[in-house]
């Protein structure tokens, strides 16, 4: 009887360990696919981040090219962060809406612009817009207050956060208190004219797709956290193109 008992349980752990292998094997199989697509789509990723980082810093440094037409630099130098959204879409006829991208800048602890985060911007319109038009947007955040919004899902300009027309020019820096009265200073650059504008009925998302497939964290915790490292070599363009046009605050 014993010896019969042995025998069953030693055929016993052997089924179980013949259902556990294959079982195991199939998991490991399946984790290393996991691993390959993901591998496979980071490089893709990257370029996306690349692609923004490099749209920004162009949209910026045609604003920049003309003197009597720029974002006054003293403004640029005092922001908490700036956004840039190249290219963004409105259309089209009776109910329109406006849909792009953006990168966000901020300022780190000491003064230096950090690695760019990607957002998403959208808004709705309503009227008669007959075909459609790309309009580059550049926002100043002139304090913390004003960067609040960007730490949620979503930020609503003209809702939660009131935005001003900047003024334009070399000489409008000088003279204007815009950075003292406004949070956010807006400008628009569409078929080569630029200037400030009133921009509400907009919303800010994060585009955290991007956010997490690049720098693995969210755009919550990178505008918040204002590290002093470098940013990375790939999306570097934006943060340099920033640093052409302002200097560096004392601490």
């Amino acid at each position: 009887m014993r010896l019969f008992k042995r025998v069953f349980l030693l055929l016993l752990a052997v089924l179980t360990l013949l259902c556990f292998v294959p079982h195991a094997s199939a998991r490991k199989r399946a984790a290393a696919q996991t691993s390959k697509r993901a591998a496979a789509r980071t490089p893709k990723r990257a370029a996306d981040a690349a692609r923004h980082s490099r749209e920004a810093a162009d949209v910026l440094r045609k604003v920049m090219a003309v003197p009597e037409k720029e974002i006054p630099r003293d403004l640029l130098e005092s922001a908490e962060a700036v956004a840039v959204c190249p290219g963004v879409l409105k259309a089209a006829f009776i109910i329109g809406g406006r849909k792009g991208d953006c990168v966000i800048s901020r300022r780190t602890l000491k003064r230096q612009w950090g690695s760019p985060v990607f957002y998403n911007l959208t808004g709705g319109s309503v009227g008669f817009q007959a075909g459609g038009a790309k309009t580059d947007y550049v926002l100043l955040f002139m304090n913390a207050d004003a960067l609040k919004g960007l730490m949620g899902d979503k930020f609503e300009i003209g809702g939660e956060a009131e935005a001003t027309a900047g003024p334009i020019g070399r000489a409008a820096g000088a003279s204007t208190n815009a950075r003292l009265t406004a949070g956010i200073i807006t400008y628009s650059r569409s078929k080569g004219l630029f200037g400030g504008v009133s921009l509400k009925g907009v919303a800010i998302t994060p585009d955290n797709d991007l956010n997490e497939a690049f720098y693995g964290k969210k755009a919550s915790e990178l505008i918040e956290s204002r590290a002093d490292s470098n940013p990375p070599s790939q999306v570097r363009a934006f943060p340099l193109e920033l640093a052409r046009y302002s200097v560096r605050l004392p601490n």
